[in-house]
């Protein structure tokens, strides 16, 4: 398997330009075109052309596409178990969305390796975007995430849901939230769709973040309402900097497990989901706070 010529062709379907890719893979735009070619040959097909708007994929090359990533992703993993071979049972990335690291990244890990004792872990806390693109390019085995992008190849499973509620440094109800200190939680997609119904007139503000911990160190430095995790919340509450808005809805997020098709079954992928899956279920759901009459 001439790895080299599968990254390559992925390269250039994202450039779009043959010096470009010569450029970012440290070689030569003759090496770039030799590639090509080489792969054109075993196809017998055109996978790209070439015009005054620069290089454009063929019908061939855009049908290759997703079983080229498929085997720079099987070449990435048999790199890791080769590498890895003999000197532990396996080898394990995981990624992880930033506010699930904050909340469960210690119990999450005891749980794996209390389960998995000869299994070497490396963990990353990332945005739902970035772990997605790690995935199908087989940089990361597995990801807990909020937003799943169903590429070619992956497998996504929800195992609960986190859940979100505003909390103010100046106000126990709606209507004293001002709009010019709020600050604005852009967790997902999905919070961001669920916040803009419930919340429309709250919708566009100053400042934003995606981050509960940014959040909860702005709205300590700053003051101002914001959503934040229900045990941030919680925290903030006992400590006597914030109030919990009484009226507010609860956004509940959706979290999901992803891997590639290939391994949904593996052993210590199901152990692995299976103990976040473990911790979200020991969250209890906060309620709606009455305001009273």
């Amino acid at each position: 398997m001439q790895v080299e010529l599968i990254e390559t062709f992925l390269d250039l379907m994202e450039s779009r330009s043959f010096n470009r890719t010569a450029e970012r893979l440290n070689i030569t735009q003759s090496t770039v075109s030799h590639r090509v070619k080489a792969l054109e040959a075993q196809f017998n097909r055109k996978l790209f052309t070439r015009n005054k708007g620069g290089t454009v994929p063929t019908a061939a090359g855009l049908r290759f596409l997703d079983y080229a990533k498929a085997l720079q992703n099987q070449w990435h993993e048999a790199t890791r178990a080769v590498t890895n071979a003999g000197a532990l049972e396996r080898s394990m990335r995981l990624g992880i969305q930033h506010d699930l690291a904050e909340a469960f990244a210690g119990e999450w890990m005891a749980a794996i390796r209390q389960d998995l004792p000869s299994t070497e872990v490396y963990m990353e806390a990332d945005y739902s975007n970035q772990m997605n693109r790690d995935l199908g390019a087989g940089d990361l085995d597995l990801a807990i995430l909020y937003t799943p992008h169903y590429l070619p190849d992956l497998y996504y499973e929800r195992i609960g849901d986190l859940h979100y509620v505003l909390v103010s440094t100046e106000a126990r109800e709606l209507a004293g939230i001002r709009s010019e200190n709020y600050i604005r939680s852009s967790y997902s997609p999905t919070f961001d769709r669920a916040h803009r119904l419930a919340l429309p007139h709250l919708s566009a503000a100053l400042l934003s973040a995606g981050q509960n911990m940014a959040i909860r160190r702005l709205l300590t430095a700053l003051g101002g309402s914001a959503y934040v995790t229900a045990a941030t919340a919680e925290r903030l509450i006992h400590e006597g900097s914030a109030f919990r808005v009484q009226d507010a809805p609860v956004i509940a997020q959706t979290v999901y497990a992803a891997t590639s098709l290939r391994t949904r079954h593996a052993h210590q992928h199901r152990k692995i989901i299976a103990a976040m899956g473990a911790l979200l279920s020991t969250l209890p759901v906060p309620a709606m706070v009455n305001s009273g009459p």
